[in-house]
């Protein structure tokens, strides 16, 4: 099939893209180089080579949809094929594919929760193709389908994951950390495995048919990080989302300095075991002066400032360590030792008294000598906590005389996760708990919590 007669690469990325000899390969950059085009034809430029039914594709949207655009899109191309190389579309919600006149076909299909893994497990798959990957919350849904991108085809056939995005959204942490961060565009990056992934930059402007509307359109968008997201490219950014319009890296992160002995220490707590569990210490201030780069700085009483955490982090976003209670308490009093700290309990999710098997995670981790205070988890709380994080942060922001929220610049993880978090688009007060808000709910715990607690006994609750 000669694929050019309809449609062909322009020079620049679209080329690249095709062109690629790397199995993973990520097509990021601005909106309007024509990302979507490329991912069909990434597909398509391998019918009719001679593979027939054994090349085999699908490609994947969170949600049923978002199909449409990218179906209109494959019309729009494959309906031009000259009539004997021609595919034909099976339109059916069952059936949502193009099949050749030589058997390869090309699936469309929604991938919403990692469980829907399950669906093709087994399934033979030599391209998958993403679109808009920073859909997608974590790594689960894309990493679960590598097992299914092989081939049983004597003699092999080319292997290929392709993937479409942007910067913003709810998965844009786990998209940034596994192919933006890693290396710079073009150049390769390796796994334990030598197997090599990519990612390629495109711009708007290599894209010849996009009309000098579109680019006023992206230059007009008035939230300051979306426009460097979709008009720049630019992946040094806040998603969008509960707190970008009032995170300032440079007035909310400090360097490290001494906590004054008269300073409340506690620590604040979210368990997780398959997810990340979060522990947090936090120092809060009684409006005596701190000495910061050997200057008296002064924090409203009541300021919080995170000075250490334990995140419970495989280093794969949103993957969790599957530590015992008992462990996780272990490292919690080996850290204490280590900062030199006298620490008080704080709040942990009163999920962890839940009784399991006569026991409960709380238990445990008392039993290995970690106290915690019970969290407000009472109705409206957690819309509440986001709120005076805001109120917090704002504070912090604007220098005013109240209690504030601060971070250590030794507190990566915070800074990694909680500035971009999104809003959940159904009830725009809270956050997608799909989001790697783990850190996030710890806070919110730390800021919801009275100023002196009682303890919770094990045998109270």
């Amino acid at each position: 099939m000669q694929i050019e007669k309809v449609w062909q690469a322009q020079p620049g990325s679209q080329s690249l893209f095709l062109q690629c000899p790397y199995r993973e390969v990520c097509y990021s950059g601005t909106r309007g180089p024509g990302k979507t085009d490329a991912l069909l034809m990434s597909f398509a430029q391998h019918c009719g080579k001679g593979y027939g039914m054994h090349w085999r594709g699908v490609i994947f949207r969170k949600e049923y949809k978002h199909l449409d655009d990218i179906i209109t899109k494959s019309k729009r191309w494959f309906n031009q094929i000259g009539a004997r190389n021609r595919p034909r579309f099976l339109s059916s919600q069952g059936a949502m594919k193009w099949i050749w006149p030589d058997g390869e076909e090309l699936l469309f299909r929604t991938f919403s929760t990692p469980d829907d893994y399950w669906n093709y497990h087994g399934h033979e798959y030599p391209f998958i193709g993403w679109e808009e990957l920073t859909s997608w919350p974590s790594i689960d849904c894309y990493e679960s389908m590598m097992s299914c991108n092989r081939t049983s085809r004597p003699g092999g056939l080319p292997l290929q994951v392709r993937s479409t995005t942007n910067p913003y959204g709810v998965g844009h942490n786990w998209v940034k950390a596994y192919f933006i961060d890693p290396a710079p565009y073009g150049v390769p990056i390796l796994n334990g495995e030598g197997q090599a992934r990519v990612t390629l930059f495109g711009s708007v402007r290599e894209n010849k048919y996009i009309d000098g509307e579109y680019l006023k359109t992206l230059n007009a968008i008035s939230d300051p990080n979306k426009r460097k997201a979709w008009l720049f490219g630019s992946w040094d950014i806040t998603s969008g989302g509960m707190f970008d319009d009032l995170w300032s890296r440079d007035k909310h992160i400090l360097p490290m300095f001494d906590i004054p002995s008269s300073w409340r220490i506690d620590r604040a707590f979210d368990w997780g075991s398959s997810r990340p569990f979060s522990v947090g210490w936090w120092a809060e201030s009684d409006g005596i002066p701190a000495k910061v780069r050997g200057v008296d700085r002064f924090f409203p009483r009541g300021t919080l400032i995170r000075i250490g955490e334990w995140y419970g982090c495989t280093g794969k976003p949103n993957e969790g360590l599957r530590m015992t209670a008992a462990n996780v308490a272990s490292g919690i009093l080996e850290r204490e030792r280590a900062m030199r700290i006298n620490v008080k309990p704080g709040p942990a999710d009163s999920a962890i008294y839940a009784v399991t098997d006569d026991v409960s995670i709380g238990q445990n981790m008392e039993k290995a000598g970690v106290r915690w205070t019970m969290a407000d988890k009472k109705s409206g709380s957690r819309k509440n906590g986001w709120e005076l994080m805001r109120v917090r942060l704002e504070a912090s922001a604007n220098g005013e005389d109240k209690p504030g929220l601060y971070v250590m610049d030794n507190c990566r993880e915070f800074i990694r996760t909680v500035p971009p978090l999104p809003r959940d688009e159904r009830d725009m007060d809270d956050i997608d708990t799909d989001a790697e808000d783990h850190i996030a709910d710890e806070t919110r715990y730390r800021c919801l919590a009275p100023k002196r607690e009682t303890i919770v006994n094990q045998l109270r609750i």
